[in-house]
């Protein structure tokens, strides 16, 4: 996850010239910059180079990412009205670049790999409108939550819409795969994820069922939820690296995939130490179907190229009989 991201030199000196959304929004250039970790680190998949954010505009929600800091609002949701005034996203006007970019880099893929697409879950691309910035506490969405349940919903269900809309067009534009990211539901517990999150992620991941892609189900920090999760959907579901990924796959049953789970600071270490806890993973899902190795969570900055594509090769070669 986050294979474009601020790891590698190629992309650092795009971001010299231009900013992340300059680069969402312009086609050719986002292609170019999905493409680079497939040719570079020999990566299995591209990932759609996008911001969860970027679907908000066409809401009507103005933002601005800040450097080091993450997406900022001004106009926050505080109410049932600031919530109803939301508009429905028409993902053919209003996110038309990410859908370019999507049949741009299919082509520059010239069908080497899958391309998978992705947006941001309700519940996480709402704790930015409501807090207005990256939190730690989570004060102001727990008591919309709380105290304020139609609007709430009134939110909540725009959110599903316009998130079921926009996937369902990366998957008409070309994507092999979608991924519902859902970064912050880890601080819920689980009755508040059934309750205030469950029946919003899961019409999202229903109404993609008959779209002919996997669908891929992650969080961070949701070692509580898992069960949860399942149960809202997905063909997979991504485990970060707190959990244990055989444990993980016990607790989620035979029924679908597991994504993981490399905890992404280990690429910090040397190569024998990545080696020794990438062997780990592939030791304890014993080669069973439906293993997406992968990192628990996105590349670290500090993260060494080098090592991770050796790290995929690893992977390979300790697959390959399999």
């Amino acid at each position: 996850m986050r294979q474009a991201g601020r790891f590698l030199p190629e992309y650092r000196k795009i971001r010299e010239k231009h900013d992340v959304i300059s680069i969402c929004k312009n086609p050719e250039l986002c292609a170019e910059v999905t493409a680079l970790p497939v040719a570079r680190l020999g990566v299995d998949a591209a990932i759609m180079f996008a911001d969860i954010m970027l679907p908000l505009e066409g809401m009507g929600v103005k933002f601005e990412i800040k450097e080091k800091v993450g997406p900022i609002i001004k106009q926050t949701i505080t109410n049932a009205n600031s919530a109803n005034a939301l508009q429905t996203l028409d993902s053919e006007n209003d996110v038309r670049f990410v859908l370019d970019a999507i049949r741009a880099t299919k082509k520059k893929l010239a069908g080497k790999v899958p391309l998978i697409g992705f947006c941001g879950a309700p519940f996480t691309l709402a704790s930015y409108m409501i807090e207005g910035h990256p939190t730690r506490d989570f004060i102001k969405v727990k008591t919309l939550m709380y105290r304020d349940p139609e609007a709430w919903r009134l939110l909540m269900n725009k959110l599903a819409q316009s998130m079921s809309n926009y996937l369902q067009a990366q998957v008409k534009a070309g994507v092999d795969a979608i991924q519902l990211f859902d970064s912050w539901v880890g601080f819920l517990n689980p009755q508040d994820y059934r309750e205030y999150v469950l029946p919003y992620s899961r019409k999202i991941l229903e109404d993609l069922k008959g779209a002919g892609v996997p669908r891929i189900h992650f969080g961070t920090g949701t070692s509580h939820l898992l069960e949860e999760m399942r149960n809202a959907g997905g063909d997979v579901i991504g485990v970060d690296w707190r959990t244990p990924i055989d444990t993980a796959w016990e607790r989620l049953g035979t029924d679908v995939g597991i994504q993981g789970n490399l905890d992404p600071s280990v690429l910090l270490g040397d190569m024998e130490f990545v080696k020794s806890r990438a062997a780990d993973i592939l030791k304890r899902t014993a080669g069973r179907n439906g293993h997406i190795f992968n990192l628990g969570h996105g590349m670290l900055p500090d993260a060494s190229p080098e090592n991770t594509a050796k790290l995929v090769q690893f992977v390979h070669e300790s697959t390959s009989a399999r």
